[in-house]
């Protein structure tokens, strides 16, 4: 029973935990917002990052590296805390959620290229066109609407009725298909 009661007991005091989990969770949260969305694909920014260091606090927890079970445990619960709190506020806080979240970025307007969208998001035209031909899109006419999300994902709302004539989304590579 000692054994059990030695894998929970504090190596560090609860305050520090907290503390560290705070802090990493902001530095973290900050660079990521900081660096941009474009990678991140379907999984939201915070979530990824709640991922990676729920899985770093605890994978240091079970390793017996240098903290005890009950100092992960303190670690994690704070990281998750923050998440859960902040997910909350920003749904009743509209300003926080600004603050927070990156807004939609418009990078085509009626079949126009927005070049500051692009600019904003390090976006090059060949990484748009391949976003756009892989929503089906064959030509910029077709596009009446395209977001960068707050995701990272590309969103495109079609012309309504359009023949499909216009610059070709193959424009970039040289290929005239």
């Amino acid at each position: 029973m000692d054994k059990f009661i030695e894998i929970f007991a504090l190596q560090a005091g609860f305050a520090e935990m907290i503390i560290r989990g705070t802090t990493m969770y902001w530095v973290l949260y900050a660079l990521l917002r900081i660096s941009g969305r474009r990678d991140m694909g379907s999984l939201g920014m915070a979530d990824m990052l709640v991922l990676v260091l729920v899985a770093d606090a605890a994978g240091n927890a079970m390793s017996g590296d240098s903290y005890s079970m009950g100092d992960g445990i303190i670690v994690v619960a704070t990281i998750v805390g923050w998440s859960y709190l902040l997910d909350r506020l920003s749904y009743y806080v509209p300003f926080l959620r600004r603050l927070l979240e990156p807004q939609r970025v418009c990078l085509i307007k009626s079949g126009r290229v927005l070049a500051s969208g692009l600019k904003r998001e390090h976006i090059t035209r060949s990484e748009l066109m391949e976003q756009l031909r892989l929503k089906g899109v064959a030509n910029l006419a077709e596009v009446d609407r395209a977001y960068l999300e707050a995701t990272g994902e590309f969103s495109v709302i079609r012309t309504p009725g359009n023949t499909g004539e216009g610059a070709s989304t193959l424009e970039e590579e040289g290929q005239s298909d």
